[in-house]
């Protein structure tokens, strides 16, 4: 994007107006080491983040049952199984 006309570019939003949402189960431990991870970030950063239990939603089960842990990024599917902090960290500041 370097070169681009001003007009042209994209503003990213600013960090604490992204959310990151892990979808997880309980007994994962997977999980709990993404939690690690998008807890650190976020706190870092002041993004807001929130977690949803797959086991507490049908449709979110359906989804994503095979892909668990699950990080979206304002609503988008991010990754899953490993959160890599540099990417997320990128993906939340860019």
């Amino acid at each position: 994007m370097a070169g681009m006309s001003p007009l042209f570019r994209r503003k990213a939003p600013a960090p604490q107006d992204r959310l990151v949402t892990l979808i997880r189960k309980p007994g994962c431990h997977l999980c709990d080491d993404a939690q690690i991870v998008i807890e650190r970030v976020c706190g870092e950063l002041g993004v807001p983040w929130e977690q949803k239990d797959i086991s507490q939603d049908p449709q979110l089960h359906d989804r994503y049952w095979e892909q668990i842990p699950v990080v979206l990024v304002d609503g988008a599917q991010h990754t899953f199984w490993r959160v890599d902090e540099k990417r997320l960290r990128k993906a939340l500041t860019e």
